[in-house]
């Protein structure tokens, strides 16, 4: 199984309560081969919910503790984003997945650039929480941006075979 962000599937779980819709995506969502992810929505966090962003770093410096994530109204959520990405984690597990396919610019999916933290839309190198810790257990993570229709049957003919490996 292939991890997607719930919001690029058009599940309306952004902070604001909509969604990011990603038409590629959602045209091979009947496959079956994509699990809907949302590792704010895993950690209980409500939609819609203030803004959030990481602070003095990317998830890796989260992750290890030399970061934090602070929404809009300055609430420290960094429990909340660890959790969500631990969520995340074992869901990869569950399912034998190797790859995901998140949202950018977010804090816990962002795969190339995130918010700086300063709530000004300026972004930095870097990826959220949830992408750094699937990638330091060995799973491949795209952005929606990443990929090409070519790209994404291949990515599924993958899985299908894994899966038949492991059957």
């Amino acid at each position: 199984m292939i991890l997607v962000s719930a919001c690029l599937l058009g599940h309306k779980v952004k902070y604001n309560g909509g969604s990011n819709d990603d038409t590629l995506l959602q045209a091979y969502n009947a496959q079956g081969r994509f699990v809907a992810v949302c590792p704010e929505c895993f950690a209980m966090l409500p939609v819609p919910r203030a803004p959030m962003e990481i602070q003095y770093g990317t998830g890796r410096k989260l992750i290890e503790g030399r970061a934090q994530a602070v929404d809009a109204d300055g609430h420290d959520l960094t429990a909340s984003l660890l959790l969500g990405a631990q969520k995340i984690l074992r869901i990869a597990e569950a399912y034998h997945a190797e790859v995901a396919i998140f949202k950018e610019g977010s804090p816990s999916c962002g795969v190339h650039r995130i918010h700086d933290g300063s709530f000004t839309g300026r972004k930095i190198q870097g990826a959220g929480a949830a992408t750094e810790l699937l990638r330091q257990h060995g799973l491949t993570v795209y952005s929606e941006h990443d990929l090409t229709e070519a790209q994404l049957k291949q990515l599924i003919e993958e899985d299908i075979r894994h899966d038949s490996i492991r059957d």
